[in-house]
């Protein structure tokens, strides 16, 4: 395979053409993905056609697999490839076959509740609505890197907790409970600032905004503060927005990358299967 690179008009992003990932890849091949990936944070290939098993092994050429997080039914989604998550608002025999229905999935970073959480996400669409349910991509080491002065003292040394009841829809996970006070929020916990170990770069690491408390602050002040930090890291000069087609794959560093979805009508069909690769690393 020949692969050309083109950069996304964006501050992030980058789009790979002259590549079929049904096929074993050559490790080559693997090195460029790889390579484009660290250095953009996210990457498209158009017009995949994978089964499962094919998406499960262009996977595995970047590292094990991070199973799903729970969901709120308790059981995996596809239970013959468990290792693969299933995002739809698609109901059959009035049960939904994935995550997250047709709403808005609010900005956030992928089971940042765990203490180890996954180094990158992979996202690939069978079926997609005509029009909606866009998915954007924020660039936190851009971020951090132009937090106005009193923010960036604000966030020195501050841990925050990450909620692990509710998913980026806002559903209760099977198994847990509403969550009336922050300071009792079950989840791992991180500082706001992550240093990458490898580069030694910057980003804010925010998980998602609902049920978030940083350690040892009052409630309001904790509040205020992650008020400020979400308004500054949603910003649309550190962000882009895909417009998905069928046969779409992505793959993003969720480690330095928050991600959003917009809502779209409940009545078209939206199936995307996704996996995710484990990290190593335990953020500081």
């Amino acid at each position: 395979m020949t692969i050309s690179v083109r950069y996304m008009d964006a501050p992030i992003g980058t789009e790979l053409k002259g590549i079929d990932v049904s096929q074993p890849l050559a490790q080559k091949d693997v090195d460029a993905i790889d390579e484009a990936w660290r250095k953009r944070l996210v990457i498209l290939i158009r017009g995949q056609r994978l089964s499962d098993p094919q998406l499960l092994a262009f996977s595995r050429c970047f590292g094990e697999l991070d199973p799903p997080g729970s969901n709120p039914y308790g059981e995996p989604f596809n239970k013959e490839f468990p290792e693969i998550n299933v995002i739809s608002n698609v109901v059959e025999n009035g049960r939904p076959v994935g995550n997250l229905g047709a709403g808005e999935a609010v900005w956030h970073a992928d089971m940042t509740y765990i203490d180890v959480p996954p180094k990158a996400g992979i996202l690939y669409a069978l079926e997609v609505p005509p029009t909606g349910g866009n998915t954007y991509f924020a660039d936190m080491y851009a971020a951090y890197a132009t937090l106005p002065a009193d923010l960036k003292k604000a966030v020195e040394g501050k841990h925050a907790i990450h909620d692990a009841s509710r998913n980026s829809a806002g559903l209760l996970r099977k198994g847990y409970r509403d969550v009336n006070d922050v300071r009792e929020t079950v989840g791992a916990r991180h500082p706001l600032v992550r240093t990458d170990p490898e580069t030694g770069r910057k980003a804010l690491f925010l998980g998602r905004r609902p049920n978030a408390y940083i350690v040892g602050m009052e409630v309001a002040e904790s509040e205020a503060l992650l008020d400020a930090l979400w308004e500054h890291a949603a910003q649309r000069q550190f962000a882009f927005c895909h417009e998905w087609r069928a046969g779409d794959l992505l793959m993003w560093n969720n480690l330095a990358v928050l991600h959003r979805r917009d809502p779209f009508d409940a009545n078209t069909r939206r199936v995307m299967h996704r996996t995710q690769i484990k990290g190593h690393e335990r953020v500081a």
